[in-house]
């Protein structure tokens, strides 16, 4: 009796197996390929040898490391979008105009004295003066790269505000497609503003002699040096600001409202238009930081390097929910880590694409992204 009863319940539940992979078979097939990449890590980890637990940790914390910069730049993307309704595509160059302010003033900061300033500001434009030269790293020249961390965003703030305040404000009313093309003018001119005035060349920023913290694996170690702990600790700092300021404060509780619906915010007396001036000072803020962490973290700075990120954070809050402060958070770190950890199967040179592979899976099973109908907070 119990027999029977054990074996109908396997028909079930096998029939129920069945008639989902029938009725879902795109869902089923992500499901098999899943379970398999899994299986292979599982197996190269534990079985075989092929993967050590250092190496993958060490691409786990590039991952984070990296994650967390794409989610920081993400969440002023995400705010752009919910209050304002339009997609930024000039926001890849806030993030690389924050990083040459910043570290402009960081070089200014760290060398006065012992070169041309103009030089300096210009983040060694002319040669000459490179971060190595000059010692800066958080420990060698700490009051220089906080003070270029704080000038990084305050001064994107302040460039978003203007560029608001000269272009797009103007338009707000011809909608969503006549800002987004602007917007795609705005990152050209700006690009190119950029690379006239800084020029074009790849050059570092830090010294190499950063302090490096070497956390024990089962076999093997986990390098963490000076500038990931700095990445680390600001990034976390920043997106627990931004919480505090949406969830405890009035122009948090302002900035939700009018996310959720502009109309009723101005019928009910929030003052909007001081709502949409700090969204961009807010956001713009983020977006520079974000610029200055990500070359803190490479050591090596670019003209391009806002506009190469740029996909990577659309891709994090499409992935983490079109409007959510949250998802582009989570979503950030999710595509730092598939960018990383994909290097395990696929070259280097083809990481980028499976983080858009992964983008493309999970909305094929979550079309409104992970945290879809979470506005803003």
């Amino acid at each position: 009796m119990v027999i029977t009863s054990v074996l109908a319940r396997g028909q079930t539940v096998a029939r129920s197996g069945l008639s989902t992979a029938v009725e879902k078979p795109l869902e089923t097939v992500l499901a098999v390929v899943g379970l398999l990449i899994a299986g292979d890590f599982v197996v190269a980890l534990l079985v075989t040898g092929g993967l050590g637990f250092a190496e993958v940790g060490q691409l786990a914390k590039n991952g984070l490391m990296r994650g967390l910069v794409i989610g920081l730049a993400g969440v002023g993307l995400s705010m752009t979008y919910s209050i304002l309704n339009f997609a930024n595509f000039s926001h890849g160059d806030y993030i690389t105009f924050g990083a040459f302010a910043g570290w402009g003033v960081t070089y200014l900061v760290a060398g006065f004295g012992e070169a041309d300033w103009t030089n300096l500001l210009l983040v060694g434009a002319g040669g000459g003066v490179y971060g190595a030269q000059l010692g800066i790293s958080i420990t060698g020249t700490p009051l220089a790269v906080v003070v270029g961390l704080v000038l990084a965003g305050a001064t994107t703030a302040g460039l978003a505000l203007l560029v608001d305040r000269g272009i797009y404000k103007s338009m707000r009313d011809a909608g969503g497609i006549p800002l987004l093309i602007t917007s795609v003018g705005v990152a050209f001119a700006l690009r190119y503003v950029i690379a006239l005035s800084y020029n074009q060349s790849v050059r570092g920023t830090t010294s190499t002699d950063i302090p490096t913290y070497q956390l024990p694996a089962i076999d093997g170690t986990i390098g963490v040096n000076a500038h990931d702990l700095v990445v680390l600790a600001s990034a976390v700092a920043l997106m627990l600001g931004v919480h505090f300021l949406l969830q405890r404060t009035k122009l948090g509780k302002a900035m939700r409202a009018m996310a959720d619906n502009e109309d009723l915010a101005l019928v009910t007396g929030i003052p909007t238009e001081r709502v949409v001036t700090w969204t961009w000072v807010v956001g713009g803020a983020l977006t520079g930081v974000s610029g200055f962490l990500l070359v803190l973290w490479r050591e090596t700075i670019n003209f391009r390097i806002g506009w190469v990120l740029l996909l990577l954070v659309f891709s994090a809050v499409i992935l983490g929910g079109i409007g959510s402060i949250y998802g582009a958070i989570f979503g950030g770190v999710i595509i730092g880590l598939t960018l990383e950890l994909s290097q395990i199967w696929i070259p280097t040179d083809f990481a980028r694409a499976s983080a858009f592979a992964l983008m493309i899976v999970i909305l094929l099973v979550r079309p409104k992204g992970l945290f879809a109908g979470r506005s803003t907070a």
